[in-house]
């Protein structure tokens, strides 16, 4: 009896581990402009690429000027479904992009990305 119990255990684990495992949360791995970067205004296009497919209906991006207002970006089509686009006309100053992505199986995760418009 003993020895059938583990070897169901044995199956059950070995079953668990040889199953891939699903990354779902959309982590950011490249962005235009880029983490503390500089872009050349007043028209900058914002890019965001993940390591997995995103929601462009659900998720956001908020420009923030730094000491000053910030605003909601208007997302465009996505031109891949790891990417978010938008485009903004911004002066010369500091800024940060909040960003909250929406994975594709509704996991959310959110960060910030600091940079500088000459």
């Amino acid at each position: 009896m003993m020895k059938k119990t583990l070897l169901s255990l044995a199956l059950v684990l070995g079953c668990m581990l040889a199953v891939p495992r699903a990354f779902a949360h959309a982590v950011l791995v490249s962005s235009t402009p880029a983490i503390h970067g500089t872009a050349h205004g007043p028209d900058v296009e914002i890019a965001l690429k993940y390591n997995s497919r995103v929601d462009g209906a659900r998720s956001t991006l908020t420009l923030v000027k730094v000491g000053g207002a910030s605003q909601a970006l208007t997302l465009e089509k996505q031109p891949a479904p790891e990417e978010l686009l938008a485009h903004a006309k911004l002066g010369v100053g500091e800024y940060t992009i909040r960003w909250q992505a929406v994975a594709a199986d509704g996991h959310i995760t959110r960060g910030e990305i600091p940079f500088t418009v000459k």
